[in-house]
Order: structure tokens, then C-alpha cells, then sequence
């Protein structure tokens, strides 16, 4: 059983120390994908007043779950398109609050991770949009390549968007995105934050907690 702990914050971003345990939801069984520009979620475990680490990585896993079918879908007959994936960072790629503060680089969140590996396979672009700030980029990146993600771009806020509003701000990176040329197939977050705003054609909502999880 892991010890509660407390949450270091970087500007908007929890870096890390190590959440608690408490009671844990039952896992949510993968549903066929959902109708296109719909938001993939687990509503029921949302209401969870504390959650463990095996049943984020189920809950988690339930929602990749639908999504590497819609990719392997969205990208048939599909060669020589700019396609991308936005995928937020902490607890959405990375295992940030269940992670010492201390270690790193921080591990991977595997399904994520998986469904990065297979979109890249697929020649889908991976890119990072996070509430993170500019002063540690570098180390996001060197984290992130470290543990075996591709990383086609990565968004920090540096100003004047360390003070912008997160869904703004997350919303006018991905539109920077596709003035690139690109078509966002899917958008992965944990967070509304993450994922309102349109500028891409799905979304995948990670589980939070009702707001535990940063």
C-alpha cells in the first residue's frame, strides 16, 4: 500500500510526490468505439473518492482500449497524410502522481504509451500539449524520449501563455498544430482542460477522480 504524500505544483502543473490509497472502483469493461468527435470516458469510476494503483491502470486501459481500434480505423489508406495525436502529460503519459518526486525519469503510462508506439507505426505524428512551463522542458522531452514515447513536438506554456487560461491555451496550440498541415485524429487528456475546445476529430478522456489526479 502506497503512503499519502503531498503534491509539489510548478506554476499550474502538480509535479510529484505520491498520492494514498484508498478505496477502489470496480473496472470498467472496454465498449466498442464510440461515434467520431464523441469524448471516450469512465464516468462511473469519476465518483471514486479514492482510487489505487491498479484500478487507474484498468481504468486507464479501458479507454486506450477503444481507441487503438479507432486508430488502426482513421488511418487505413491514409499514406502520405499529415495525421496526428495530441496526447496531454502528466497521468495521461506519464505516471506523474504515483511517482516519487525524486525518480526519474518518471515511468511511462503504459497504454498510453502503447497506443503511441502503434499510431507512430502507423505514420500518425505524436504530439504533447501540457499546462507544464517552459523552465522545464528539456527535461519533459529527455523524460518522454527516455521512456520510449515519439515525440514529434511538444507544447510548454512559456508567456504569455503561462498565464493563459489551460483550455485556451491547449485549444490554440492544437489549432498552431493543424496550421501545420496536420488533422488531428484524436486528442488523449485527463482532464476538460485537455480536451475542449475542438481542433481535433475525437477525444479520449483519461480518468481523474473527480479532480485527484493532476
Amino acid at each position: 500500500m502506497r503512503t499519502r504524500g503531498v503534491r509539489r505544483r510548478i506554476g499550474a502543473v502538480s509535479v510529484v510526490v505520491v498520492l494514498g490509497v484508498g478505496a477502489t472502483a470496480g473496472a470498467t469493461a472496454p465498449a466498442a468505439a464510440a461515434p467520431a468527435g464523441t469524448t471516450v470516458n469512465l464516468a462511473a469510476a469519476e465518483a471514486t473518492a479514492d482510487v489505487d494503483y491498479a484500478t487507474w491502470q484498468r481504468d486507464v486501459k479501458a479507454v486506450i482500449d477503444q481507441a487503438k481500434p479507432y486508430v488502426q480505423q482513421r488511418t487505413e489508406g491514409t499514406a502520405g497524410q499529415k495525421l496526428a495525436i495530441v496526447f496531454d502529460i502528466d497521468n495521461t503519459t506519464l505516471e506523474t502522481d504515483f511517482t516519487p518526486w525524486y525518480q526519474l525519469p518518471t515511468p511511462a503510462l503504459k497504454p498510453s504509451l502503447d497506443l503511441a508506439k502503434y499510431a507512430d507505426s502507423r505514420g500518425v505524428d505524436i504530439f504533447f500539449v501540457t499546462a507544464r512551463p517552459g523552465i522545464i522542458e528539456s527535461l519533459t522531452k529527455w523524460n518522454l524520449e527516455t521512456v520510449g514515447y515519439p515525440v514529434n513536438g511538444l507544447y510548454v506554456r512559456d508567456l504569455p501563455d503561462l498565464f493563459a487560461e489551460v483550455s485556451a491555451y491547449k485549444t490554440s496550440k492544437r489549432a498552431e498544430i493543424e496550421a501545420k498541415g496536420y488533422t488531428i485524429i484524436a486528442n488523449i487528456g485527463n482532464k476538460e482542460t485537455d480536451l475542449v475546445g475542438g481542433h481535433a476529430e475525437r477525444t479520449f478522456r483519461l480518468p481523474d477522480y473527480d479532480g485527484q489526479l493532476s
